[in-house]
């Protein structure tokens, strides 16, 4: 027998019947869409059409509703996974996914991230202690800048080389030169340490749908070691693909999906968004706003999304990637409230430091393996 698998939705109610109803709802308007007097008998009722399976009081007006979804619903659809999953009823008020239970059967069919924590490093060649990865910015530097901050960033000790999201295909750093020259910039630098470790370089995927797997995989040809991909703008199922199609690691940017987060009534929790969906479409480093910074994400906020990128299924655990805000000051605090399987960004803060850029993310370099031995 084919099991389900199953979303947890967190459901807004004047009272327990009443939250119970918009459960059945709920079921209704994800599988079949029509109401339920009308739902055809056998194959449909008894295998598509959603099964509220729990509705629990969790205090505050606020009730766990907990859905069965057939994989018949689904077949082997990314993006009818994610429309069975939220669909229409992310038009309603008071509907938010907060869990997902993948099941046997959709676990197979939506294994997750290819490299992971252990891939990762196996890449980098550091066997423990936290990664580094510095970020190359801003928007409108040139080419030759750039592959001076990343060679730089290199040599100092940094595992991984982002590119900034913001950094596309614009007049003053084509993609087309931009990811061969940072590619050997990095090449050359990584040629020059003799610890055993090399870092890898993320170029930003942009440009339009049709070209993004052109893209991908002129930047492995040009030694790009994994891709930076945006799910909110270019779609989760592409990043699938995309990981899928060129066999390197992706790292996943959160812009474009604050607001499917900020509402507590709506959309997804924080864990599901940028732990449990990214692992459902393949990342193996999810990037997400620190506590204490620029945004607004809370520390308990930010604990749920690492205890979901490190816990459970769909596939192996990924590496979380706190950044946004993220200073040197507070390096040694983050190392030792993240712990090692996590990857560091460090961005406009670090450019702060000048000349003394390397020193600095020497520094780091040292924190992070020192907080490994503690």
């Amino acid at each position: 027998m084919t099991d389900r698998f199953h979303v947890t939705y967190r459901i807004r109610a004047g009272s327990l019947p009443e939250a119970e109803g918009r459960a059945v709802e709920i079921a209704l308007e994800q599988t079949v869409e029509v109401p339920r007097d009308v739902v055809p008998k056998g194959y449909v009722e008894d295998v598509i059409l959603g099964r509220v399976e729990a509705v629990e009081v969790a205090g505050g007006g606020v009730y766990a509703a907990r859905i069965g979804y057939h994989p018949d619903t689904v077949g082997h659809s990314l993006p009818q996974m994610l429309n069975v999953i939220l669909g229409n009823s992310s038009l309603q008020q008071g509907i938010r996914v907060t869990a997902l239970d993948l099941g046997a059967t959709m676990q197979a069919r939506f294994p997750g991230a290819r490299f992971g924590v252990a891939g990762i490093r196996r890449l980098t060649g550091r066997p423990r202690a936290g990664h580094l990865c510095p970020v190359l910015k801003p928007m409108g530097r040139s080419i030759a800048d750039l592959a001076v901050l990343a060679a730089t960033a290199v040599l100092a000790g940094a595992d991984i080389i982002k590119e900034d999201h913001g950094l596309a295909d614009q007049p003053a750093h084509p993609f087309r030169d931009r990811v061969p020259a940072i590619a050997e910039a990095v090449a050359r630098a990584n040629a020059q340490r003799r610890d055993g470790t090399r870092a890898l370089y993320f170029p930003n995927l942009g440009g339009p749908a049709p070209d993004l797997v052109e893209a991908a995989h002129r930047a492995k040809a040009a030694g790009a070691d994994g891709l930076l991909v945006i799910p909110g703008l270019q779609g989760f199922d592409a990043m699938a693909g995309l990981a899928r199609d060129t066999g390197l690691p992706v790292m996943a940017h959160p812009a474009f999906l604050g607001a499917h987060v900020l509402s507590p009534d709506t959309g997804f929790s924080h864990g599901m968004m940028f732990g449990t969906l990214m692992r459902l479409a393949g990342a193996d480093i999810s990037v997400f706003p620190n506590h204490g910074g620029r945004f607004a994400f809370s520390p308990g906020q930010c604990d749920e999304i690492v205890a979901a990128c490190r816990a459970g299924a769909p596939g192996m655990a990924i590496l979380p990637s706190p950044g946004g805000g993220m200073t040197p000051e507070r390096m040694p605090d983050l190392a030792r409230a993240y712990g090692p399987e996590t990857v560091y960004l460090l961005g406009g803060s670090l450019l702060r430091s000048g000349v003394e850029l390397a020193s600095v993310i020497s520094r780091l370099r040292d924190v992070l393996d020192h907080a490994s031995e503690e």
